[in-house]
């Protein structure tokens, strides 16, 4: 019985080793061949070219100049001993004298390591027609790897650069994680190369190659073709760019000419500065001077430049008087030019008062006194609402990146920035675009768009992105009573263009009507105590009221909007007017202003003052 046992014990022990050994040598024959062919197959990525940025006419403004880059082989360096590098390099500099030698054996000794097998990048760009008598000799060399390396060129140098952005060396946090950019090695850092970067870097390819033991290519076993030279059109103009700039030359600030639906034809923040430079990184002088410059060239003011917007917010603020309930369109209020609010005066811009006022005469002439009188009638917290629901102190989802809100301030957001009441005098300040109101320049060409069609558009800069179409829709945000009262408002607006006393007339030169708001805006307090104030052009620079003046045309069937902002420009009529003028007169030369029947009636200016309200 015991033999049998371990008859049966030894049996059942052969029969478990003999099926474990056919597991090994025949069913797991296949899953290590697969292990097997997985590390000797090797994937290399394919690096796409980046998709060009053509204006509406499809003239080039961002393109790829053809060149090459240069790549070590790694592990160059044994311990402390660099003279297989230092080899390398000396033969790199027997061709290209030019190249700096010390910068090439920086960018090695940063990526060579012991689990680094691949080559390393120590010059990131040479132009082909340098390079090409240079290939083959180069390339020849096992330690050496050539390989196509287009870097992005601007044709138009600094024209347009807040708009466009630029491309440039991507950063550690940037390429972490990211095997794309880890590839290319340069991605978009402002502007639309960053905001439509992952469209126009487009998706690497693949190439699949069998290696030995030493990592040298077998076979090429397969590829997938890249997704690249994804072109992206802007609805810029470049003509109208280049004369806008130059109308604008000498000043700081923004201007904007967009199309009532929301299309922008040409952008500008000024000074602007060479996109070039950024490629191949700036220097320290440049990168101080773009920084530390008063005039912030660096900034993108159509974006990120706050201001208080003056006498610009009155239409808007003159729609929700009319539409409040409290006053309307025959309600006016007497000025004398001067406002007393407890022991504080606060000034009409005409100290000798505009007499009976109304709606359309505040807005023609602009006249404080009737809004701060309006403001304690409907408060600041219904103005506030309004106003943001008009588009102001909100971002406008413009296809640019970083775009700032802006503050269109009211009890609550005082208590929460600064743990304090708010005081009437403030609605009085805020009722005239001052105080702590701050909007930027595209939120005011948004408005005044708003102004024009009673639609709120959608700020765009992109056209097309290969076949489709970039193209947003308007939003719907006036309520019917506003609605029906925007004639009264559209009317006063042109007569601030048109009408003898209007606060543009005397500065337009535009070949057909235009309506618009103008805006002086001011950077320093006036004491109580002054009775006369100084001249705008009497004053230090950067104790002078910014310059604001925003209108749409044609005036009868608005067509596109034009805002233009000078910093410390003093009188918004006066030195922006003329500006605007000359860029509608362009917009008409280029044929995208459309001269014919009106499409907007507005009723004829009111003429009557019934009392006071």
């Amino acid at each position: 019985m015991k033999v049998k046992i371990l008859l049966i014990f030894l049996s059942l022990t052969w029969i478990s080793l003999i099926v474990r050994v056919f597991d090994l040598s025949v069913k797991s024959n296949e899953h290590y061949e697969m292990l097997s062919k997985n590390n000797s197959i090797k994937a290399e990525l394919t690096p796409p070219v980046r998709g060009e940025i053509l204006d509406r006419q499809l003239d080039p403004m961002a393109i790829n100049e053809l060149g090459f880059k240069i790549s070590f082989a790694p592990h160059l360096i044994k311990g402390d001993d660099t003279h297989l590098l230092d080899a390398e390099i000396a033969y790199v500099m027997s061709m290209i004298p030019s190249l700096d030698p010390k910068a090439m054996k920086k960018a090695y000794k940063q990526e060579d390591s012991y689990y680094n097998h691949t080559f390393i990048d120590v010059v990131d760009f040479i132009p082909h027609d340098r390079m090409i008598p240079l290939y083959a000799r180069m390339n020849l060399r096992e330690t050496i790897k050539i390989s196509p390396s287009p870097k992005r060129l601007y044709p138009y140098g600094n024209m347009a650069s807040h708009i466009l952005g630029y491309v440039a060396k991507a950063n550690q946090k940037e390429v972490e994680g990211n095997e794309l950019l880890q590839l290319l090695g340069h991605t978009g850092k402002t502007g639309i190369e960053k905001q439509y970067n992952i469209y126009l870097q487009g998706e690497a390819g693949e190439r699949r190659i069998k290696v030995n033991a030493h990592n040298l290519e077998v076979e090429e076993l397969g590829r997938s073709a890249t997704k690249e030279n994804r072109n992206l059109v802007l609805n810029i103009d470049m003509r109208l760019q280049k004369y806008m700039g130059e109308l604008f030359a000498g000043n700081v600030g923004a201007i904007v000419v967009m199309d009532t639906k929301g299309a922008i034809y040409a952008a500008g923040s000024y000074p602007e500065y060479d996109l070039n430079e950024f490629v191949n990184g700036v220097t320290k002088a440049q990168w101080d001077y773009l920084m530390n410059s008063v005039n912030a060239p660096f900034t993108n003011k159509i974006v990120n430049g706050l201001y208080p917007p003056g006498s610009t917010i009155k239409t808007g603020l003159g729609l929700l008087y009319i539409s409040s309930g409290i006053l309307n369109e025959n309600s006016s209020v007497h000025c004398t030019g001067t406002f007393r609010l407890g022991n504080r005066s606060f000034r009409c811009w005409n100290k000798h008062g505009h007499g009976d006022v109304s709606i359309h005469r505040a807005i023609a002439e602009s006249c404080d006194d009737y809004f701060y009188k309006g403001s304690l009638n409907i408060g600041i917290e219904r103005i506030s609402g309004g106003l943001i629901r008009m588009g102001l102190g909100s971002k406008t989802q413009i296809d640019l990146p970083n775009e700032f809100l802006g503050t269109i301030p009211n009890r609550q957001w005082k208590r929460k920035k600064f743990k304090q009441p708010w005081y009437r005098g403030e609605t009085l300040n805020s009722s005239i675009g001052q105080g702590n109101v701050l909007v930027t320049p595209i939120q005011i060409a948004r408005y005044t768009a708003l102004m024009a069609t009673g639609k709120l558009p959608i700020p765009h800069v992109a056209h097309k992105m290969g076949n489709i179409l970039v193209d947003p829709q308007p939003q719907d945000v006036l309520t019917p009573l506003e609605k029906r009262q925007l004639p009264l408002v559209q009317s006063a607006m042109r007569s601030v263009c048109n009408d003898p006393k209007g606060t543009a007339k005397a500065h337009m030169s535009s070949r057909f009507p235009v309506a618009g708001k103008t805006g002086t805006a001011q950077t320093t307090g006036i004491g109580q105590n002054v009775r006369n104030r100084l001249n705008e052009n009497e004053m230090a620079y950067l104790q002078r009221s910014h310059a604001w003046f925003t209108a749409y045309g044609p005036a009868d069937n608005p067509q596109f909007i034009v805002t233009v902002l000078i910093e410390h420009g003093g009188h918004g009529g006066e030195m922006a007017a003329p500006i605007v003028s000359g860029i509608y007169n362009k917009l008409l030369e280029l044929g995208y202003i459309k001269l014919g029947q009106p499409k907007v009636s507005t009723p004829a200016p009111e003429q009557s003052n019934l009392g006071v309200n």
